[in-house]
């Protein structure tokens, strides 16, 4: 098969495609026939060599996939040979084939394509798991989501969209504010205070939930934009892992929560936890017509380089997806 293989950190430059045995399914796996790719900022840390992956790992890229199942471990009951799926992989997924635990993988929800298909398993299963369980959002919140054109940033929006929450969100041009205005009220962060816009919109009261993929450069103004009892779900640290001038009077007069994760921490049984809950709650809504993946742009898979470099300009709004078909 050919795979993605990065040949040393760096750049997009340094992706090169190369040809592999195609992965072993183990007894509990199930071996897809890939057909579109998804792009996202892990990717792009590890080809950087600044997100390794844990040991026994393999080091080809991407975390998630659509396609057709080719094989299926002797344990699997679930899926059979040419099931229509997507995956939420351990790696491996810009590859022609990846196998993938079963518990992560589902099937694709009516009416998608393999390239919508492929732009939901890393941010559905990300957004579900810190906004909804570890942040507990609900209809009676208003969340504040920082990186809204971002895929985890229109994912999130659109799931409160479909779910009757309010939603506000930070991005960094006023031509990505249209765009997302079905979704959520957007301000440019560049030119307005996120904090002071905010507080204006909701009469000096501020926001429940918080997702943030900055970190450290928002810590203190997404405190203080928290109601009582607010949440602050941390995803990134884009603006740096470090808060200078925390005031923790202020966390406790709040009695806020500040929590956060990474996906690839999780164990097995923790993500087939979140697949189960995305199946039973999120996929009759995407089936619904009520919410799906926002696709920016698709590249035929020898472009890789070409993607990556798409998703590190920052002008995207939504999803990139590489193509195999």
């Amino acid at each position: 098969m050919k795979r993605v293989e990065i040949t040393v950190p760096g750049g997009p430059e340094v992706l090169k495609i190369s040809d592999a045995a195609i992965p072993e399914c183990g007894e509990s796996e199930v071996l897809i026939a890939v057909k579109a790719a998804g792009v996202n900022r892990p990717d792009i840390l590890q080809r950087q060599g600044k997100y390794p992956m844990p040991a026994g790992v393999t080091p080809v890229p991407g975390l998630e996939v659509a396609g057709v199942v080719q094989a299926v471990g002797n344990k699997v009951t679930r899926f059979a040979v040419g099931d229509r799926v997507c995956a939420l992989t351990n790696g491996g997924g810009y590859a022609e084939f990846c196998a993938v635990p079963d518990g992560q993988v589902l099937p694709i929800p009516q009416g998608l394509s393999f390239v919508q298909a492929a732009a939901l398993p890393e941010t559905f299963f990300t957004v579900w798991a810190n906004l909804f369980e570890m942040g507990r959002a609900s209809e009676k919140d208003v969340v504040l989501i920082h990186g809204g054109a971002s895929g985890i940033g229109t994912t999130a929006l659109s799931l409160c969209a479909a779910m009757g929450i309010k939603a506000f969100c930070t991005v960094g041009s006023d031509d990505k504010i249209a765009p997302l205005s079905p979704f959520g009220e957007a301000i440019n962060y560049k030119t307005s205070n996120f904090e002071e816009e905010i507080l204006a919109r909701t009469r000096g009261e501020g926001v429940d939930v918080i997702l943030d993929i900055v970190g450290g450069s928002y810590f203190n103004q997404n405190l203080r934009l928290l109601r009582r009892d607010g949440r602050l779900v941390l995803l990134g640290f884009m603006g740096g892992r470090f808060v200078d001038q925390f005031d923790l009077q202020e966390l406790m007069l709040k009695r806020a929560v500040v929590t956060g994760s990474t996906m690839r921490g999780r164990s097995a049984a923790e993500k087939q936890q979140i697949a189960a809950a995305l199946e039973s709650r999120v996929w009759p809504l995407i089936a619904a017509g009520k919410c799906e993946p926002i696709i920016y742009r698709t590249f035929p898979f020898a472009e890789v380089s070409s993607a990556q470099e798409a998703l590190d300009r920052g002008d995207h709004i939504g999803k990139v997806v590489l193509t195999l078909e």
